[in-house]
């Protein structure tokens, strides 16, 4: 398949099928694409209709020896210069989603971020930095760079980690959830036992299960309101 993407795989629904959703596959810091491959193959068997892009980062690793690529440089990184380093990242990263967006023609809530580690903290702050880019954000061993001060639009956040994590201590993740359902974000967050910083099998399938399962509040509300209008449900 020929695209204006040169650092992206591309899985595509079988028999030239067009697509109905797209899963955008974000890989961690010192990896690449093709590291995201037990995501993609997950994703293919749940949602076969769908295509699923997995991006290269921009830049090759800067840390350590290996050929792998970062969003942004974690070297001497720390609280006082994280959110800036991330907040450069974020318009190249937008710009691919939306021409892959645009590319199988599907609108912004047909289209999911998926990211690990690093990966994921791009994906969780692309959509607080961007409307209506993505319905659905799955963040794997990851974080936020700052905790957000609104809810995602319209978004549907999925954090999951292990305890076992000692790059990203979980309890990111759970003082993220808190500060999210506080603002009346839709999200999930599960933490496993015994798992370190890793695309574990056991958080995939978590993932998908929470992708598989989960009803936004908002559709809910959105249900609630129609049915008491038909006078189907009473007035809350």
């Amino acid at each position: 398949m020929s695209t204006s993407d040169p650092r992206a795989i591309v899985s595509l629904p079988a028999q030239g099928q067009k697509p109905q959703l797209l899963f955008v596959l974000l890989h961690g810091v010192g990896m690449e694409a093709a590291q995201m491959a037990p995501l993609d193959a997950a994703l293919r068997a749940q949602y076969p209709q769908a295509a699923i892009v997995s991006l290269n980062a921009p830049h090759e690793f800067d840390r350590g020896e290996g050929r792998g690529f970062q969003w942004f440089s974690s070297t001497d990184i720390d609280d006082g210069n994280r959110a800036a380093r991330v907040a450069a990242a974020l318009p190249a990263l937008v710009t691919r989603v939306r021409a892959w967006a645009a590319h199988f023609e599907l609108d912004w809530p047909l289209v999911a971020l998926a990211g690990f580690s690093q990966g994921g903290i791009v994906a969780l702050e692309a959509v607080q930095a961007e409307p209506q880019l993505a319905g659905r954000v799955i963040a794997i061993g990851s974080r936020y760079a700052t905790l957000p001060e609104a809810a995602p639009d319209q978004v549907s956040v999925h954090l999951l980690h292990g305890t076992k994590d000692e790059v990203l201590p979980y309890r990111l993740v759970v003082d993220a959830a808190k500060q999210l359902m506080a603002l009346g974000a839709d999200v999930t967050a599960d933490v496993l036992p015994g798992i370190g910083h890793e695309l574990h099998p056991k958080l995939v399938d978590k993932a998908m299960e929470q992708l598989r399962t989960f009803v936004p509040a908002r559709l809910w509300r959105e249900a609630m309101k129609a049915a008491q209008e038909q006078g189907l449900a009473p007035e809350q």
